[in-house]
């Protein structure tokens, strides 16, 4: 997955002009990794939770739980497509979550709307995400359990407030002081999105990932300093790790 990290700057906010971009929904058992991990690649520019492939509208995300509406766990990806393909976010996918988990397979019971899904919009990405699956699925000695699903069949439809950016709301002084309170604050912005994808990461991953970003994003003085806190709990944590005092 190192491969796909951000490797240059990505703007903080995204341009009228929409042409170039595009949207893909991806399911791989809890979406709250999933969000996260596509979140930090660079050339994604928004990531929402949400539920996709069920019968009910406007699903909650305790009604999809208890096994009835058929909906998975997902996340919608909106993504640059100057910078980054929908076959390499496919090939990505396979990084994120273990595709081969037959529990997978368990439609309609309890627990059973974290799935591993690749919905498509029309025959090329159905194409690209099939040769994806190939290319991933010859590496491997056991068979993968995912389905690509046309998007068609079924709708998107995003997930509660408390489900957005997971790892960023554990951090609720960082979401105050970037103004995010409302499920569409979580959702549009950008850089919610990438902040949420460096704290999944682990510790000392943070550290390294928080400092570049804060050299190469310009951020309110408050966000700034919450980030700068972060770091320095993060590194003090690291070095009582490394270098834990005698009793």
């Amino acid at each position: 997955m190192s491969d796909f990290l951000d490797s240059q700057t990505t703007p903080t906010t995204i341009p009228e002009d929409h042409h170039y971009l595009s949207e893909a929904i991806f399911a791989g058992d809890s979406f709250w990794g999933l969000e996260a991990a596509f979140g930090r690649v660079d050339g994604v520019l928004k990531t929402a939770t949400g539920f996709c492939g069920g019968t009910l509208t406007k699903p909650s995300y305790a009604e999809v739980s208890e096994g009835r509406t058929g909906h998975t766990e997902a996340v919608k990806v909106t993504y640059d497509k100057r910078r980054i393909s929908y076959k390499a976010l496919c090939d990505l996918f396979w990084e994120t979550h273990d595709s081969t988990n037959r529990n997978y397979l368990n439609f309609g019971l309890i627990g059973a709307h974290r799935r591993s899904a690749i919905f498509y919009r029309n025959e090329e990405e159905r194409k690209q995400a099939q040769e994806s699956k190939i290319r991933k699925q010859m590496k491997l000695n056991k068979r993968i359990v995912t389905r690509i699903i046309p998007l068609n069949d079924s709708e998107f439809f995003l997930a509660e407030n408390r489900n957005q950016k997971y790892y960023l709301q554990e951090r609720h002084w960082l979401c105050q002081s970037l103004g995010l309170r409302s499920t569409l604050h979580f959702v549009d912005s950008n850089i919610a999105c990438k902040l949420n994808g460096i704290l999944a990461m682990e510790g000392k991953q943070i550290i390294d990932k928080l400092t570049t970003f804060l050299q190469s994003h310009e951020l309110s003085k408050q966000t700034k300093s919450v980030c700068e806190e972060i770091i320095f709990e993060l590194a003090r944590k690291e070095d009582d790790f490394e270098n834990p005092r005698a009793v």
